[in-house]
């Protein structure tokens, strides 16, 4: 990739760090390699070798990165600074910037956290790596975090009795079975938001896929690629029609017509009828939000409080809280590396319920 230098990034597209391991591969041939190959197969490995690094990372961590660099890309403009050159200490300013709110927006520390992964990453696809634990970069980032962490704020978990509430809400159209079958499915499976719309008919069907759906006599086998890995996801049939997610999600894939392709899609404006196109993974979080308030889900707290509770994870943290099996069984399911990450979502059932007060004699 090559970084823009003295180009308008307002009237020039921005860096894209994704192109920038095959563009430097491109650029810098391995001495060794033979250059008797002809030039069509050559480009044809070229464009392969371009294809597989921009899928080194996820679709929403490029988007994410790709902005990230624009932003400090036209700080350093504004600032004259030339962000061709990796400098930890013009790095560390914008670190400081971001946190302090000076001249930009001021930034949660997660988002600073990010901004530098993103910076750090487009410097070494070119080339030229930027010392990261530089005192310039290092220290004001340990400043950072010491003044401006805070304690990690989980969305709250909705347990099973919440979803009833909330695919009560829905309509009996084809929007309200889609939603209802997204919302019995993620909250069975324990599954990301972007695992969720990231499923596809069958296996390699599409190239955004991040997964598949299998519909078996005993339940649904969903295989999905998530931040660990692939793994399967076990999704059995429930007590009956109205609250199972297997069934919600045939009936859906019948009335949609679907058979190939992306499984959540969005409905076309002017018929209604469902398009080719997939769904939006911020549409599960908007979902999620929209319903648990309209079923009244923690009522006792004001309107506010209650829409900053519920996003996409709380269907993920509701199973581990409701599922009263085994951890390991919950720690499979939701494609946990350790036990303790799956402690940490099982958040209401979990709580108080081991009372280490009394137990010491208390």
């Amino acid at each position: 990739m090559m970084i823009p230098g003295d180009s308008d990034p307002e009237r020039s597209p921005p860096a894209r760090a994704d192109n920038a391991s095959a563009a430097a591969l491109v650029a810098s041939p391995h001495p060794e390699l033979s250059t008797d190959a002809p030039a069509p197969a050559l480009a044809r490995l070229v464009e392969t070798a371009r294809d597989y690094a921009a899928r080194r990372a996820s679709a929403n961590t490029r988007k994410a990165y790709q902005s990230d660099w624009s932003l400090f890309e036209r700080w350093c403009r504004r600032k004259g600074f030339d962000a061709r050159a990796p400098s930890p200490e013009a790095v560390g300013l914008y670190l400081a910037a971001s946190a302090s709110g000076d001249g930009m927006p001021r930034a949660a520390v997660s988002t600073i956290e990010r901004r530098l992964a993103a910076i750090t990453t487009t410097y070494t696809s070119t080339g030229t790596p930027l010392p990261r634990q530089d005192r310039h970069i290092a220290d004001v980032m340990a400043g950072i975090r010491r003044q401006h962490a805070r304690p990690p704020r989980q969305k709250e978990a909705l347990l099973a009795e919440d979803i009833l509430a909330m695919i009560d809400t829905l309509p009996q159209d084809l929007r309200g079975y889609r939603d209802r079958a997204i919302l019995l499915v993620g909250f069975a499976g324990g599954l990301r938001r972007s695992e969720i719309t990231g499923l596809d008919c069958g296996p390699d069907q599409t190239t955004d896929s991040g997964g598949w759906v299998e519909i078996l006599p005993e339940g649904a086998l969903l295989t999905i690629r998530g931040k660990t890995g692939w793994r399967m996801v076990e999704i059995g049939r429930g007590t009956r029609e109205a609250s199972c997610p297997v069934h919600a999600l045939e009936t859906w894939l019948r009335l949609g017509r679907i058979a190939h392709g992306p499984v959540f899609r969005r409905l076309m404006t002017k018929n209604g009828g469902v398009g080719s196109e997939r769904l939006d993974d911020k549409h599960v979080a908007r979902l999620v939000k929209q319903t648990a308030l309209k079923a009244g889900i923690r009522a006792d707290l004001p309107e506010k409080d209650r829409a900053a509770l519920f996003a996409g994870h709380s269907l993920r943290a509701g199973l581990a809280s409701s599922a009263d099996v085994d951890e390991a069984h919950v720690q499979r399911q939701l494609g946990h590396a350790s036990a303790e990450m799956t402690r940490r979502y099982q958040r209401r059932r979990e709580r108080f319920r081991v009372n280490l007060t009394k137990a010491a004699g208390l």
